[in-house]
């Protein structure tokens, strides 16, 4: 029985394996690994390898049982390079490959390493027929491999886990699964006539997108409030930043080109985190002291979040901007009410400020009022615009 369905020899056999080696897929989980090494400090080289090799065996046997799967078993692909012998020998040496790692890493490293290697095969193995079926496992399966990658990095360099991978396998978790959502919605058609039960099936296109939105958002900026308390050095949220750029204009697009947007952003995500913490090119520079404006300090911060109101409002249209005023002017009086209380009996005070006081408190809370509801009304409208159609009928009533 020949392994390859096209042609013969060596070299077609050669091709065919070769075929299988995603690089799209293959590089993050390899790269998370060696993140996960370089996250520990300084590192062994040769173990890093060894954990990243073992994450490209255990990728490598979900594509081969993917397609092995999809082709000879569901008849979903129209081709593939491999008969069933040639999946089932790819499959039998891409698991010795990923069990001699083990077995390094049990010599090399420490048990805990090998403890967390180990599922990252298993997600491979049972990618597909038994996970790529429900909409958690088969969402979650490549994202959780790529935490385990940097949990695993990590661990075989230090032989314990702490705070900063944790909350990293934690972010990447989120973001992919998210970037996956997007991903799957790609093939909703095709999905939703075999049953195949993904998230967008689930959910449907526009839910599920709103669900993959929402899980970039609180992936990325997770790593605000992780590196305002220490557990990431000060330049990774520049890698959020650079991310949520690609992000805002890949989740206009469609499934394919968002897709393929995130996943390029996913790249550029994990080199931004790679460079603040191997680099830490921020640490030891202080934050900018705005306070250098003396009594103007807090109102300059209110010109500058007014002004980003204002620009959503605008933005959303006329319409938008008098609804937006209309209710800022109702949350007003509630507002300057509780403002005047909290003030009165001493529960905050404000020293950056210019003294100027009206009607019983300071100017700035007079703008603070209007500017806080006005940006969430600016974002609000900015996210849910409102058809040509509904402006009208809304402007009739």
């Amino acid at each position: 029985m020949t392994l390859v369905r096209h042609g013969g020899g060596p070299i077609a056999v050669a091709r065919a394996y070769a075929s299988q080696v995603h690089p799209v897929f293959m590089l993050p989980p390899v790269a998370t690994a060696l993140f996960g090494a370089a996250l520990a400090g300084q590192f062994d080289p040769v173990v890093a390898l060894v954990y990243a090799t073992a994450a490209f065996f255990a990728v490598y046997t979900a594509h081969v049982k993917d397609g092995f799967v999809d082709f000879h078993l569901r008849d979903e692909d129209d081709d593939h390079p491999m008969t069933k012998r040639g999946c089932r020998l790819g499959l039998a040496v891409a698991t010795a490959g990923f069990l001699a790692c083990l077995v390094a890493l049990a010599v090399l490293a420490t048990p805990l390493s090998v403890a967390l290697a180990l599922p990252m095969w298993l997600i491979g193995y049972l990618h597909a027929p038994q996970f790529d079926t429900n909409p958690v496992t088969t969402t979650l399966g490549y994202p959780v491999g790529i935490g385990l990658c940097l949990l695993g990095g990590y661990a075989a360099q230090t032989g314990t886990l702490a705070a900063a991978p944790l909350s990293l396998a934690a972010v990447f978790v989120v973001v992919l699964g998210g970037v996956k959502i997007i991903d799957d919605a790609k093939d909703y058609e095709y999905d939703r006539s075999i049953d195949k039960r993904t998230v967008a099936v689930a959910l449907g296109r526009r839910r599920s997108r709103s669900l993959a939105i929402a899980a970039l958002a609180v992936g990325l900026f997770a790593v605000v409030p992780l590196t305002v308390t220490e557990v990431l050095p000060p330049a990774s949220p520049v890698a959020s930043v650079a991310f949520g750029v690609v992000a805002a204009i890949a989740v206009g697009k469609d499934s394919t080109t968002a897709t393929m947007l995130l996943v390029r952003g996913a790249y550029l995500f994990l080199a931004g985190l790679l460079v603040a913490v191997f680099f830490r090119p921020l640490a030891g520079i202080p934050l900018p002291d705005i306070t250098v404006l003396g009594p103007y300090t807090y109102l300059a911060t209110e010109v500058l979040f007014g002004s980003a109101a204002l620009a959503l409002l605008v933005w959303a249209g006329r319409a938008a901007t008098w609804r937006a005023a209309r209710t800022v002017a109702v949350v007003y009086p509630v507002a300057y009410v509780w403002d005047w209380y909290t003030l009165e009996v001493g529960v905050f005070s404000i020293p950056m400020r210019t003294g100027i006081e009206l009607l019983g408190i300071p100017l700035e809370e007079h703008i603070f009022m209007i500017v806080v509801p006005a940006l969430v009304l600016g974002i609000h409208e900015t996210l849910h615009p409102r058809s040509a159609r509904a402006e009208k009928e809304s402007d009739a009533k």
